[in-house]
């Protein structure tokens, strides 16, 4: 189990804040997390949490297109199989024009 701290110095590791560090020290994490990267918070010694820019975030959580799905139906094994369905007609008001 890796420990946050180093044993020979007693002192945080960079990129590792104990949480009652990274609740007293709460902007200069935010500030280290846009200027040096992802900072991970520990409970007890263990990662708990990691604190990354709005930047990071939309990188690892990319733009929701589906195009993912698309390409993943694309490239099945399965994608020539044809299948019937029934047409589904739903109900139409009339429309005053």
């Amino acid at each position: 189990m890796a420990s946050n701290t180093s044993r020979q110095t007693g002192r945080t590791l960079p990129g590792r804040w104990p949480l009652q560090q990274a609740k007293a020290q709460f902007s200069e994490l935010v500030r280290k997390a846009q200027t040096q990267g992802p900072q991970h918070v520990t409970v007890h010694g263990r990662d708990s949490v990691v604190v990354l820019s709005e930047d990071d975030y939309a990188r690892l959580k990319g733009e929701r297109s589906g195009q993912l799905l698309v390409d993943l139906l694309a490239s099945s094994p399965l994608r020539d199989v044809e299948f019937e369905h029934a047409r589904v007609r739903g109900p139409v008001r009339d429309v005053d024009l």
